[in-house]
């Protein structure tokens, strides 16, 4: 995955409007959500921001891969949830409203954090003496631009234009599923002779990583008590990883292709763990709908 417009301008792109669309959905209030969710954000915060990259660092120590694909293994787990978890949790029927502001919040803690954690990863599996570095402040602006400006237009667009917004949250949320799907595709069909290695390098770890972050998120969540539509958004929140932004992050900042097979090879898993979450949190959230109502 060289260099080329794909990497340079569509995949940008595609982030951008997957944000935007993000965007779209908020208003001011949905962050003073904290406040009146205070225990279900705390926790969902830390499964996302703490127990996601343990579990990442976890993975890529415990499987036997190349020190690139680990460091790959890293970039992914550091980028927690995005436009793709949002819809998961609606239609899994769990609360969309604290999935949303978890988001929101994450999407704007990694640009400081994902940086400086994604160098770390690399002293450590690559060793110093390697010339691969990540210029923080640089990928600060960087993604920073391509997150915070397009979730701003929408949020503005929300306030000043509320009935366009609405109209438009649809089709932008449909076009952001589009444009995950030629992110991840874009990814896979640059080096597609090679997926079937892909997969053998790096399937089992990022099946592993996924089901692993699902299950943390729910289990921490029901832990601590909190309601069953709180546990829904927490685990799919803290276990549908940011694919696409990985994905730029290796292939465009860093400009290592192998680094984003990880997240390439965990897109087309996260499709389909995604369908299952969808069955089976929204069948338990069905069958505990008469006892919430009574």
């Amino acid at each position: 995955m060289e260099a080329n417009i794909f990497t340079n301008v569509v995949l940008p792109v595609a982030l951008a409007v997957i944000m935007l669309g993000l965007g779209l959905t908020l208003t001011r209030y949905d962050f003073l959500r904290v406040v009146i969710f205070p225990k279900a954000f705390v926790i969902g915060l830390t499964c996302q921001m703490v127990l996601l990259p343990l579990a990442g660092f976890i993975i890529a120590k415990l499987f036997p891969m190349e020190p690139q694909l680990a460091v790959g293994v890293m970039i992914l787990a550091l980028c927690p949830a995005g436009a793709t978890a949002n819809l998961i949790t609606y239609l899994a029927r769990g609360d969309v409203a604290l999935g949303i502001t978890l988001t929101a919040f994450n999407s704007i803690i990694i640009i400081v954090t994902t940086p400086i954690l994604i160098n770390l990863s690399l002293a450590h599996f690559l060793g110093e003496t390697q010339e691969i570095r990540l210029p923080v402040l640089r990928t600060i602006v960087q993604v920073g631009a391509i997150i915070l400006i397009p979730v701003s237009i929408g949020m503005l667009i929300r306030a000043r234009k509320p009935k366009l917004a609405f109209a438009a949250e649809r089709p932008v949320r449909y076009l952001s599923m589009v444009f995950i799907v030629i992110a991840v595709l874009g990814a896979v069909l640059q080096d597609v002779e090679n997926l079937p290695s892909h997969f053998r390098q790096a399937g089992l770890s990022m099946l592993a990583l996924n089901v692993l972050t699902l299950w943390m998120g729910y289990n921490v969540a029901r832990l601590f008590r909190l309601p069953l539509k709180q546990a829904i958004a927490i685990a799919i929140e803290g276990g549908i990883q940011n694919g696409t932004l990985a994905i730029l992050i290796a292939s465009t900042i860093l400009k290592q292709p192998a680094m984003s097979i990880p997240a390439a090879v965990y897109s087309l898993i996260m499709f389909a763990t995604g369908a299952f979450m969808v069955y089976y949190f929204g069948r338990r959230a069905r069958e505990a709908a008469p006892e919430m109502a009574s």
